[in-house]
């Protein structure tokens, strides 16, 4: 009964963990990894190996950077400039407290916006910055389930065959 219990909990943390795609507050790969630790440490310590926690230790600093290395590729390839980036990075964070899940995507948007128009960019140019903010916003979630799902998969692999 107890292992039906954890089984249903780790599920749980790894459906969770795809909730910090809408809601970037919630540390999706922890999330993720307290579903592996807890199958590790409750239920099997001899099923994961060390190839196993070095992959995901791999694709954990993936997940981390892929959102950082998207969101700055868009918004610099459509234009932006440094505070913009640094902007667009903030603005996911506060907009998704504002109006979730769609303030992560307005909120950063019209961040950039402001910030291009501050820096005296014309409409246009601030404009397309602000597209780049919202496809480096989808370019890094589209790579975070991407990612994530291996990760899962992966581990299902290990433990079910």
């Amino acid at each position: 009964m107890l292992d039906i219990l954890i089984w249903i909990v780790i599920s749980v943390l790894f459906i969770l963990s795809f909730a910090g795609i809408i809601f970037p507050i919630v540390p999706s790969v922890l999330v993720l990894w307290g579903g592996f630790l807890l199958y590790h440490f409750v239920l099997n310590s001899e099923e994961l190996n060390l190839i196993f926690w070095i992959v995901m230790v791999v694709f954990t600093v993936l997940l981390i950077v892929a959102d950082i290395i998207a969101n700055s590729y868009f918004v610099k390839k459509f234009g932006g400039s440094k505070s913009g980036e640094r902007g667009a990075a903030i603005a996911v964070i506060i907009g998704s407290f504002i109006t979730p899940p769609f303030g992560i995507i307005y909120v950063p948007f019209i961040t950039v916006f402001l910030i291009e128009m501050v820096q005296k960019r014309t409409t246009k140019e601030a404009f397309r910055a602000s597209i780049g903010s919202l496809l480096g916003f989808l370019g890094g979630s589209i790579a975070k389930v991407v990612i994530q799902i291996v990760m899962i998969i992966w581990f299902f692999i290990l433990v079910l065959f």
